[in-house]
């Protein structure tokens, strides 16, 4: 694992930057961009100038759902984290506390039959662990139909270093369509949240294309940094042609001369955000060739393993025992991740889903895009 320093408290981005003053829109955060050990400050805003006709972005259409429900467990409050919807039609869930202050903590003493009555009149009894990995996320049986109980009750999932409660519209990305099954995320696929419409089609404008995917991704531990579980995803044939042709292309103008020495410069597969790379890669053969998928994933992308598909990512900035940090060093290296996140403690980048994004681009040689580095 990556030895990044402790992130502040105040470093925790506590509301969507839209909020933070007049007339800013989602845009509005910071980009640190890394090739190799290499590092540069930017706008978001400038980067359609640090991609290049040809590149392509990979990115997650899942829509964020309601997932937060309150309940009771005999005269017990609790609160009821919908993670992922289970092929049975069970849900795992992972069942919390009130803290008394909009948020939850995490709750002892969870097992197997525990009852919880639900608003509208519904129940959800616990069966079984989800995994052996721990007792936190449990399959769990309602005895009516839950995407009814998020749509009516529900809430976006909260957690403590935010100020206050944001209506769902803010957990949304540019790029969310709704499933025609009502699936959808427990948690904001955020590192594309910072995009806007605006940006897309100047993006588009500039030659860069998109391929859209989905991973439904389930509960994440505010306390304990675990490994993603199993989680449904699905790459489309068109986007799995069109990934397949970008890396082709790329080949065959590294293959080409260049004017001034060097290589010609191809497009680049490039995901946005972790869930992203977790479904083009689980979808990739041996071969990197990617071919339509779609069910379920256990996936967990490390050094060891490493990437078939991806030459750089787009994501947010995640705690030190994260384990998407393991992601981010099969894509960039141990040292290019160090050096990075030393970088954004030292510029007082914001972390987490409101937060600043980083940008990892492969090192190579002169490139034709270019912006001015803003030292903030």
């Amino acid at each position: 694992m990556t030895t990044v320093l402790r992130v502040p408290e105040e470093l925790s981005a506590r509301v969507p930057a839209e909020q933070r003053g007049p007339g800013l829109e989602r845009d509005a955060v910071r980009l640190l961009v890394s090739r190799g050990t290499a590092v540069s400050h930017h706008a978001f805003a400038e980067l359609p100038c640090l991609l290049r006709a040809g590149d392509l972005l990979v990115v997650n259409t899942s829509a964020t759902l309601a997932a937060a429900v309150d309940g009771r467990v005999g005269y017990a409050r609790v609160v009821v984290h919908f993670s992922t919807r289970g092929d049975d039609g069970r849900w795992a869930v992972e069942l919390r506390e009130p803290d008394g202050n909009g948020t939850t903590r995490a709750r002892a003493g969870t097992r197997a039959e525990t009852a919880v009555r639900l608003p509208g009149g519904g129940r959800l009894v616990l069966e079984e662990p989800l995994s052996e990995r721990g007792e936190r996320l449990w399959w769990a049986r309602a005895s009516v139909d839950v995407r009814g109980v998020l749509r009516e009750h529900g809430r976006p999932i909260r957690y403590s270093y935010t100020e206050r409660n944001q209506p769902l519209s803010v957990y949304q990305t540019v790029f969310a369509l709704p499933s025609a099954d009502g699936a959808g995320s427990a948690e904001m696929p955020s590192a594309a949240r910072p995009f806007t419409a605006r940006l897309v089609a100047e993006l588009v404008s500039r030659g860069v294309q998109f391929a859209p995917v989905t991973l439904h991704t389930g509960v994440s531990s505010a306390e304990v940094h675990e490994p993603p579980y199993a989680e449904r995803f699905a790459v489309p044939e068109a986007s799995a042609r069109l990934i397949n042709h970008v890396r082709a292309d790329r080949e065959r103008h590294a293959a080409l001369p260049r004017e001034g020495g060097g290589r010609r410069a191809g497009g680049r597969v490039i995901a946005v955000g972790t869930t992203a790379v977790r479904a083009v890669e689980s979808a990739a053969g041996p071969d990197g060739v990617v071919r339509a998928a779609e069910g379920w994933t256990d996936l967990v992308v490390t050094p060891e393993r490493g990437v078939r598909v991806v030459d750089g990512l787009l994501t947010g900035l995640h705690e030190p025992e994260a384990s998407h940090l393991l992601m981010l060093e099969a894509v960039a290296g141990r040292a290019a991740v160090d050096r990075s996140y030393e970088e954004a403690l030292r510029g007082l980048y914001l972390w987490h889903e409101f937060g600043d994004v980083h940008l990892i681009l492969p090192e190579e040689g002169p490139h034709a895009e270019h912006c001015d580095s803003n030292p903030w």
